[in-house]
Order: C-alpha cells, then sequence, then structure tokens
C-alpha cells in the first residue's frame, strides 16, 4: 500500500480559484452600512514636540464625523514584545512628541474619501522641530540628539551570544580575516496595502476585518491599547494579499479606524495609500556589521567574532528580535569551535525596522557567506568543500542555542556540486556563487506573553463523512490552508476534498499565533494531526467493535476505507464508519482537538530547514550591469507535504531575495524615504528573474508533522551571498554593501583599473629613477 495517499502530491492552493476568479472577498472589499472612511495626518518631521494641534477647521467641514489626535486615547505605549513593558514605546497616534516622518498624529473619519482628505488638510499641527540623526553610528556617540528619554546613547536592545574560548581559537588560528559590511533596508511591497474595517456597537463590542498575519495578536494589541477586554474584540482576516513580516503588529490603519468607530458607533474603513505604505509601516532592518574569523590552512572553522548596530528608527516593534536572530544565525549552518556576538539595536530617527522574510538572517548569511568565499580564495580551497568541511549535522548541538535532529546539508552540497560542474567552463565575465543557509521552524520564545498554546486545531466529522478543520492561523499567500488541510487528511484517512476550512476569525477558531518565523507547517500542523488523530481515534473505537476481529489488529483510516492493518482488504466504508460512531455515541459530534507547544527545544526554534543555492550571473565589465542567468537551490524541508507549494515558495523566495541583493533599496534624506513608489523603488521584474530550478533533499523531522519542517522563508537568506560570489568569481570584485548595483560594480571596477594604472606608472617611475 502506498505510503501517503493525500501528502507528498503536488496541489493547487485550496483557495486558488477563489483569488484568481475574484471570488475571495478582501478587507478593501468591504462596504458596511452607514461606513465611514477615515485618513491619517502624519508628521512632516523626523523629531519635533507637538505643541498644539487644532482640528476646528476640518471638524467644520461638511461630511466629516469625527476627527482624534492622542488626546483621545489613553496614551498608552503598546508593542509587540509585551513581556518586557519597556520595549512597548509606542503610541500609534503621538500625543507630545513625534520621532520619524510618516508617524501617526491625527486621524479624520468622513462621508467619502475625498472629504476626509481634504479634512486631513485642514488640521493645523504647530510643531517644535528638534535636532535628528539617522544614522546608527552617530546616533551612539555623545552628545547626539537623545530619541527616547530612557534610551541612553540611543541604545535600544542589546543581544549578546557567546561559546568555547574566542580569543584562544584566534591564537590557534592559521589565517585571521577581518570584514566590514553595510546592509541596506528593503520595503515589504505586498500587493494589498495595510487596511481595517472597524465597527464598534453600543453594546460595546468591537469587530475589526484586517490584513494581517495574526488575528489573535492584533485582537489582544487592541485590547492593550484601547481598554476593551479581548473577548469583546472580534477580528476577521479571510483573505492577506501578502505580509511577509508587516502585518503581525498593530498598525495605524487598524489603531485609527477602531479609536474612530468607538467614537461614533459607526463602521470606518481606512486603506493605506502606497506612499504611506512605504513611509509609515515598517522594513527591514538595516546592519553595520563586523566580522573577524579564524580558521586552519586546511579551512577548518575555528574562531569568529560578529558585531553589529542595527538602524532601529524610532520604535523597538520586532526589531529586539531580529538583533538576535542575526546573530544566532551569523553562525550558521556551520560548527563553530568558538564564537562570540553582540549586537546593538540604535534608535534612530527614520522608519521603525522591524520583521521582515528571514527575520535578521539574510543579512547574517549575506555577510558570512560573502567572507566564507573570500576566506576560501585565500586559501586556495574550493568553496564547496570548505562548506562541506564545516557542515552541521544531525544531532549537532549549537551550544547553549539550539539541537538540530535532522539535517541535509551535506546533501544539498552535493548535489549543487554536481550542477556547478554540470555548467563546464563558463565564458569570460560570468560566474556562479553559492551559500548554504538554515532556517528555524517556527519561534520558541513567548516574548508576546500569551496563556494559550502555540497552536491549536479543532476537527468535526459530521455524518455525510465531510470534515470541518477549525485553525487559527492565517494564510497570506503562502499556502497554508493548502498543507494544513493535506495534513488533516492524511492524517484522518481521507481525501482532500473532504476537508472544509476555517480560518481568519477570532470568534470561531482556536487560538494560533500567527504567520511568521516558518511556524504554520511545523506547528499549526502539529496541532492539526493531533486533532484529526484525536477524530480518527474515535471512528476506530467503535468500528474495531464493529469489525469484530478474533485476535487483537490495529486499525487504520486510509483514502475513506477503514481497515484491519494487518488485513487491509478486510474492512468497512469510512462513511458507515462515521454513521456507526455518531449513533454509538449518543448522537453526539465526533470532535477531535489538538494543541502544540514546543518545550525543551532550545533557545530559538524545534526543527531547522538547509540548504544550498547556486547563482549564476554575467557582469559587464564596462557598465557594470549584473544579469541574472541561473538559479539552483537544493533544499532540505523534510517530508515534502505538498511540492508544488514548495517550489512556489522557494521561487517567490528567490526573488524578493535576488530584489534585496542588487535592486531594491530605500534610500533617505534627513530621514525622508526618496522612493516611495513602485515607479522608483525597483522591485525584481518578472523578466528580470533568471531560470530557476529546486532540487529537494527529503529528510525526516521527528518534531514535524509527517516528518515536514519550515519550507521557503528560510531560502530568503542565500540569493544576496550567493550573487555577491558569483560577482567575485566573474570580477574578482567583492561588493560589501547591500544592494549590489551595477554602479557600484563599475565604480569598483573603474577603481581597480586606476590603481592598476597608478601602481604600474609608480613602477616606470621608479625604474627612470634607478
Amino acid at each position: 500500500m502506498k505510503k501517503y495517499t493525500v501528502i507528498n502530491t503536488p496541489v493547487h492552493n485550496i483557495d486558488g480559484i477563489a483569488k484568481v476568479t475574484g471570488q475571495a472577498g478582501y478587507t478593501f472589499d468591504i462596504k458596511l452600512p452607514h461606513m465611514l472612511y477615515g485618513k491619517i495626518l502624519r508628521s512632516p518631521y523626523a523629531h519635533a514636540k507637538i505643541l498644539k494641534i487644532n482640528t476646528r477647521k476640518a471638524k467644520r467641514l461638511i461630511g466629516v464625523k469625527a476627527v482624534v489626535t492622542g488626546k483621545d486615547t489613553l496614551g498608552i505605549k503598546q508593542g509587540i514584545w509585551r513581556r518586557y513593558k519597556e520595549l512597548c514605546d509606542e503610541e500609534i497616534l503621538a500625543r507630545s512628541k513625534v520621532r520619524y516622518i510618516g508617524e501617526p498624529v491625527a486621524a479624520v473619519a468622513a462621508v467619502d474619501e475625498d472629504t476626509a482628505e481634504e479634512a486631513q488638510d485642514l488640521i493645523e499641527v504647530e510643531y517644535e522641530s528638534l535636532p535628528a540623526v539617522f544614522d546608527p553610528l552617530e546616533a551612539i556617540k555623545e552628545g547626539a540628539p537623545q530619541i527616547h528619554e530612557h534610551a541612553e546613547q540611543n541604545i535600544n536592545v542589546t543581544r549578546h551570544i557567546e561559546w568555547g574560548d574566542v580569543e584562544e581559537g584566534f591564537k590557534k588560528a592559521d589565517y585571521i580575516r577581518e570584514d566590514r559590511f553595510r546592509v541596506s533596508s528593503q520595503a515589504h511591497v505586498c500587493m494589498e496595502t495595510h487596511n481595517a474595517v472597524a465597527s464598534y456597537t453600543p453594546e460595546g463590542k468591537l469587530t475589526v476585518w484586517t490584513s494581517t498575519q495574526s488575528h489573535y495578536y492584533i485582537k489582544v494589541l487592541l485590547a492593550d491599547i484601547l481598554g476593551l477586554k479581548e473577548n469583546d474584540i472580534r477580528v476577521i482576516s479571510r483573505y492577506t494579499g501578502g505580509g511577509f513580516g508587516s502585518k503581525f503588529e498593530l498598525d495605524s490603519a487598524q489603531f485609527c479606524s477602531a479609536l474612530l468607530s468607538m467614537k461614533l458607533c459607526r463602521p470606518v474603513k481606512i486603506v493605506l495609500m502606497r506612499d504611506e505604505e512605504f513611509m509609515a509601516t515598517k522594513r527591514r532592518t538595516p546592519m553595520f556589521y563586523y566580522l573577524r574569523t579564524g580558521v586552519k590552512k586546511d579551512g577548518k572553522f575555528l574562531a569568529k567574532e560578529a558585531r553589529v548596530y542595527t538602524e532601529g528608527g524610532a520604535y523597538t516593534a520586532m526589531g529586539a528580535t531580529a538583533l538576535y536572530l542575526t546573530g544566532f544565525f551569523q553562525a550558521f549552518p556551520y560548527v563553530w569551535q568558538s564564537y562570540r556576538y553582540d549586537g546593538y539595536r540604535v534608535y534612530t530617527n527614520t522608519e521603525p525596522s522591524s520583521a521582515m522574510r528571514g527575520f535578521g538572517a539574510p543579512q547574517a548569511t549575506f555577510t558570512a557567506e560573502t567572507q566564507i568565499d573570500l576566506i576560501a580564495s585565500d586559501l586556495g580551497i574550493d568553496p564547496i568543500e570548505i562548506r562541506r568541511k564545516n557542515a552541521m549535522y544531525p544531532g549537532y548541538e549549537v551550544p547553549g542555542q539550539a539541537r538540530i535532529q535532522s539535517c541535509g546539508l551535506s546533501q544539498c552540497l552535493d548535489k549543487i556540486e554536481e550542477w556547478v560542474k554540470s555548467r563546464g567552463k563558463l565564458p569570460l565575465h560570468r560566474g556562479i556563487g553559492v551559500a548554504a543557509y538554515g532556517f528555524m521552524s517556527g519561534g520558541i520564545f513567548n516574548w508576546f506573553d500569551t496563556p494559550y498554546a502555540f497552536s491549536s486545531a479543532l476537527v468535526q466529522v459530521n455524518i455525510d463523512g465531510k470534515v470541518d478543520l477549525y485553525v487559527g492561523s492565517q494564510d497570506m499567500g503562502q499556502g497554508s490552508n493548502t498543507t494544513l488541510s493535506m495534513i488533516c487528511a492524511e492524517e484522518l484517512g481521507v481525501r482532500l476534498e473532504d476537508i472544509r476550512l476555517h480560518m481568519g476569525d477570532t470568534d470561531t477558531c482556536p487560538v494560533d499565533l500567527g504567520a511568521w518565523g516558518s511556524r504554520e507547517t511545523l506547528m499549526q500542523g502539529n496541532a492539526v494531526k493531533m486533532a484529526a488523530a484525536d477524530a480518527k481515534r474515535q471512528i476506530l473505537e467503535f468500528s474495531a467493535a464493529k469489525l469484530g476481529p478474533n485476535i487483537v489488529y490495529d486499525l487504520d483510516i486510509k483514502d475513506r476505507w477503514v481497515h484491519l492493518m494487518a488485513r487491509p482488504e478486510r474492512g468497512l466504508s469510512y462513511y458507515d464508519a462515521v454513521k456507526e460512531t455518531i449513533r454509538g455515541k449518543d448522537g453526539q459530534p465526533i470532535v477531535g482537538r489538538g494543541h502544540y507547544t514546543p518545550h525543551r527545544k532550545g533557545m530559538i526554534s524545534p526543527a531547522y530547514s538547509f540548504g544550498v543555492q547556486a547563482v549564476e550571473a554575467d557582469v559587464d565589465p564596462e557598465t557594470g550591469k549584473i544579469t541574472l542567468k541561473n538559479c539552483v537551490t537544493a533544499h532540505d524541508c523534510g517530508q515534502v507535504i505538498n511540492p508544488l507549494g514548495v517550489e512556489g515558495q522557494l521561487e517567490g523566495a528567490m526573488a524578493m531575495a535576488a530584489g534585496y541583493g542588487f535592486t531594491e533599496d530605500l534610500p533617505m534624506d534627513e530621514g525622508k524615504i526618496l522612493n516611495p513608489n513602485l515607479v522608483d523603488y525597483k522591485v525584481l521584474r518578472a523578466t528580470e528573474m533568471p531560470e530557476t530550478k529546486v532540487v529537494e533533499v527529503e529528510t525526516y523531522e521527528p518534531e514535524g508533522p509527517f516528518g515536514a519542517k519550515e519550507a521557503g522563508e528560510g531560502l530568503t537568506n542565500p540569493t544576496a551571498g550567493a550573487l555577491s560570489n558569483a560577482i567575485y568569481h566573474a570580477t574578482g570584485i567583492s561588493i560589501k554593501n547591500l544592494p549590489i548595483t551595477a554602479e557600484k560594480v563599475h565604480d569598483a571596477i573603474r577603481d581597480r583599473e586606476r590603481k592598476k594604472k597608478a601602481k604600474k606608472t609608480d613602477r616606470v617611475q621608479r625604474t627612470k629613477q634607478k
């Protein structure tokens, strides 16, 4: 009998037809009776005191129903790190001081958007401009403007990781290399901008429809800041048009629409414009990296020291997490005898930086993998061989941090080596770069301070055999709805079309912490598998009595057939078994429950994916133009649940990572983003995508459902490093600042030629003098 009947089979997303035909209803599509439209007034200053806000003219405008400012709030500072109140430092509607351009200071609700925009312009705010600081290395200097009163030298958070004797490791090293890197910012560029519709009733109940990665988080954060009870708030998010880390914190659209609705007892809708999305939500964290690495002459890694200063922006957000993770993944996916990391998150008068796909790991992987290729070149070692010599392996323990149970890194290196060799001799000015990576399958630390299980699920089997699956997870395009339905169907022994999924509603779904850190397949998947197993157990108990075997046999359900495992031909229909079970339970429904919270699994995650990527690129030596030719990834995500979904995730991650590597940036002038639109912000286009290939390396992860683990987000990590290494092998030039633009490559080539010419001229002159 086939091992699996549902999983490991390519399946199109179960909500795909609804999306491509326009049947899927997003928050943007919601229209309610008597609904008003909101707009948010934002600060034009990077750092200023708010002296006075005059809303009289705006309130007199016909069609305006309400205007709110920070004075209309409870004055509570909020943040996603609820366990540590000192890290909850953002008011959303500023009361006395603004700290970045785009910070909300007032919001208006009117009968239509045009009236709301007109009223927005009528709000008069008197500011007192304050000295501002935009660079984290300047912000920590003595005498720099202080952004938050509690933060000396503008240090927001520090993180330290260390194991082994680092100084002894450097003493034993045959070769030590030091490098400095600067990694830039990146915008999430979700197709659906941040938005919300809030409706407050006279009975004191608040319903919020919104685009989010975690409706549970938004419910709790709104309760915190509005002074309501959690269960007086309902958050609904049926469809989310992309998130990438930008949509699991409370945002200005959600808060301001709720505040206005509470004032009016009418629904209020706020949709951010694209320029607001760029300048007033969150972004990837820019980092200044220093690396010092000691190795033996055969390439064995001995010691590494990493020091990082991050541009945190005006508020903490998820920056504390990114600061720790970038230090953790700086050591991945290799075995280091000793390692020391010190990270400093610095407040600046810029848009807050926070979570974005990879959560600090892309910055770490770019810097680490770029330096590894430079070390290999200096020592005359093959780039793949130096990685193979130091690769993590199953059972390895990262001292004090993590235990690696499954790891297919060596097999991934083998697959990429085969592909590189198959390319043969490359044309002039073309290079292949490789980069290895690992990533988490959900986070362990309870920084949100939830009392609930990290993931929960409920399965109800109905009289006709159809199955209702209730989950608290959020599908934002990554395909988790399909993955979870497949896990449920496989465990229960039915077909995918038998599953009816319910999600996106805090009133009807059990708690799940949301879609971030690649957690849904493993964490929510485990809860779903447990709930389905619970329901199956009930069916099998009654089926055993019905079959009446004369010896003890184990029973199972496969493809709607309840059978004796040792004699699969003997059994009964799943449908008949369900009916008998419900009758035997005196008409009670078959309900299975499941929950999952990782315990004793280290500091970071219960499981890790691994992979190696190779990027082939052309470089025009005259212009510096980079052309991506090929991208091949060997990927270990444990047992594949949906091969088609994994392929889509990996290709999407590669596109986002390649954009981060050489086209996307957020340049600023005195804290103002200069390209807040999709004309000037260069997202990688489809025509710029290279040929891509994914090679799955299957392992079995004991902690995951059916052996599955993370698949997709981790691939955001290696592309910039692989691209950097491809350019290095094509030109001999290493670019250590992201993004790697044509201008930077061109300037580096010209600079090298000038130096060569100057050196030659100097040599000729010395010869003449002799």
